[in-house]
């Protein structure tokens, strides 16, 4: 028999359920944010910005050091990295594996900062040059697209050279032995290089297609906390904003967060911008060539789409 406090209570509970927020987010104890010693992110540590953004919130800002992409957007698939910066490549090899990810915002680069380069009495003066030489490149990363897409660019496939798939640290010291013709590189490794190495360049990123770089987060992450990854991207643009006028002090801040030599530094920023943006259709159909390019030379298992994994970010929301 329903009775009279029976309905009183069905009343009260349903009244409760109907004034409860309907997007109310949990609010995690950290954030983990996945960095390199390329892009911003070691200067944006050093400068406490973050932690001083979340910190009225209750979460703390925990930071982990990769050496490059691919094994970042690794630790963000399996869920022991929350937001990360990479390069062109990385996500479209992650997407192609089925990674649980998600670019929330984009960097346009200038296409100065990663290049490939030869000994400084190397032979090889142009791509065409590279026929039949060993080349360094870090697999699945932005440096991977740029080897392919130079190739392409001078005729040749990627058959044509002995590809040497190498970790910045492991290739850095193939270069110095002689053990690699050429090494395809970004920022400070390619800054340091130039200066430690005599290392010469023989194309740069924009000398062969227009890169992007960008901020990927975990797909859970994104669907649990959208209001915190939207303070994320802020957060950074707000750096990013900062930083195109302030370089001296990004040096000094990122040279002290990762013990890189400051000239190298210096150099590295000088030729960088960073500004973060929303990820427009010319952002998604740039991508979506890298994708391709990939795809048809069967170095991904399977095509992807790339505009599938975008969140749409509104700054201000």
């Amino acid at each position: 028999m329903i009775t009279r406090r029976h309905m009183l209570a069905t009343t009260l509970l349903l009244a409760t359920a109907l004034a409860a927020p309907v997007h109310a987010e949990d609010k995690p104890a950290e954030i983990r944010i996945g960095t390199q010693k390329g892009g911003f992110f070691p200067a944006v540590r050093q400068r406490q910005t973050l932690e001083n953004a979340f910190r009225p919130l209750g979460i703390e800002i925990k930071w982990i050091d990769f050496q490059f992409g691919p094994p970042l957007l690794e630790a963000i698939n399996v869920g022991s990295v929350d937001f990360g910066y990479v390069g062109d490549s990385p996500p479209i090899f992650a997407q192609a594996g089925g990674a649980k990810i998600r670019y929330v915002a984009a960097v346009k680069s200038d296409g100065n900062t990663q290049a490939i380069v030869v000994p400084k009495d190397s032979p090889i003066h142009a791509l065409a040059d590279l026929r039949g030489k060993r080349v360094a490149f870090g697999k699945g990363s932005s440096a991977h697209n740029l080897l392919v897409a130079a190739l392409e660019q001078a005729g040749l496939s990627w058959s044509d050279i002995t590809p040497a798939p190498l970790a910045p640290a492991d290739a850095t010291a193939a270069f110095v032995k002689g053990s690699v013709d050429a090494w395809s590189i970004w920022d400070p490794y390619l800054a340091l290089a130039e200066l430690k190495e005599n290392a010469r360049v023989i194309a740069f990123d924009k000398d062969v297609h227009k890169p992007n770089a960008f901020y990927i987060a975990g797909a859970d992450f994104v669907e649990k906390y959208p209001s915190l990854v939207a303070k994320l991207n802020t957060a950074f643009a707000s750096e990013g904003v900062w930083a195109d006028s302030h370089h001296e002090d990004v040096a000094k801040a990122q040279a002290e967060a990762t013990g890189v030599d400051i000239e190298a530094i210096r150099r590295f920023v000088a030729r960088s911008n960073y500004r973060v943006v929303p990820i427009d259709a010319e952002v998604v159909k740039s991508q979506q060539v890298v994708a391709d390019r990939f795809a048809k030379l069967g170095l991904i298992p399977k095509p992807v789409n790339v505009s599938d994994i975008v969140w749409k970010w509104t700054p201000g929301s």
